[in-house]
């Protein structure tokens, strides 16, 4: 696992220097090379316009643009170079209405804090290596927020799966991963 991710930017957000520094730490013993911090949300999109990382992981809440603005911004925003930015949101707050919430604003992965090195590196792998198709109709843009293939009677509200392709120049051979269920 050593060089898995030494070619894959990252950026962390989090107003508490503890935490980043941290989350920093975790990435660069998983062979991250190229991480970056932001203090808030606006300083992430500071961030992912003139750097432009493969990663982001951001806290929920922040100060003055929280994880959750900064999401939709990367999402929907005019200014924003990659709608499909892998966004892995990190939170204490665990409950399903959060969760819920931060899938429907667009994130990729969600980890509860505080984190498990391990658990951080699955949310990497499964954006990495199981990214979900994007879905774009007119309450949503993001991943599928559907994970498991289920028989479904009624319209498919969502365009055509192979209409909409993924961004970035995350391409690697697939395994397995672990991460909370978003059905």
């Amino acid at each position: 696992m050593s060089g898995y991710l030494h070619n894959i930017s990252m950026l962390v957000v989090d107003d508490c220097n503890f935490t980043r520094r941290v989350s920093v730490r975790i990435l660069e013993c998983f062979g991250a090379r190229n991480v970056r911090e932001a203090l808030d949300g606006d300083d992430a999109i500071d961030q992912v316009i003139a750097k432009k990382p493969d990663i982001v992981l951001t806290d929920w809440v922040m100060f003055p643009r929280s994880g959750l603005h900064f999401t939709h911004w990367a999402r929907t925003g005019r200014d924003t170079p990659d709608p499909y930015l892998p966004i892995i949101m990190m939170s204490s707050y665990s409950d399903l209405d959060r969760v819920k919430e931060a899938r429907d604003a667009g994130v990729n992965e969600f980890l509860v804090k505080p984190m498990a090195p391990i658990d951080l590196m699955r949310r990497i792998q499964s954006v990495i290596e199981k990214p979900r198709p994007f879905i774009r109709n007119d309450d949503y843009f993001g991943p599928d927020r559907r994970r498991r293939m289920m028989p479904f009677d009624g319209q498919d509200r969502r365009f055509d799966r192979n209409a909409i392709t993924l961004g970035g120049a995350l391409k690697t051979a697939r395994t397995p991963s672990a991460s909370i269920s978003f059905e």
